[in-house]
């Protein structure tokens, strides 16, 4: 089990139908994720500062506080680049199959 836990903490990006992103230092926890085509991303602030994500075309959130999730619907295939608009340097890629 310990091998698997490791295995999966080191993989640089994790393949789901749906996921669940995290927000936690100015980062998004993982980096990057393939996902299939129509799956949901559930992206949430456990972080202490407000977040605004967006996808160029795609969709673009309210501010989020610290708690609060976000679910957003990636329904084409592609990569995309999620960020945020009041930390410019967070980066999230996204594969969608």
């Amino acid at each position: 089990m310990k091998k698997l836990l490791c295995l999966l903490l080191l993989a640089p990006s994790v393949a789901f139908a749906d996921a669940t992103i995290a927000q936690k230092g100015r980062r998004f926890i993982p980096a990057e994720i393939t996902i299939a085509r129509g799956a949901r991303l559930t992206f949430t602030n456990n972080d202490e500062f407000i977040h605004q994500i967006y996808v160029t075309g795609l969709f673009d959130s309210d501010e989020r506080m610290p708690g609060q999730t976000l679910v957003e619907d990636f329904p084409s295939a592609g990569t995309f680049e999620v960020r945020c608009h009041i930390h410019p340097k967070m980066k999230l890629v996204v594969r969608v199959n």
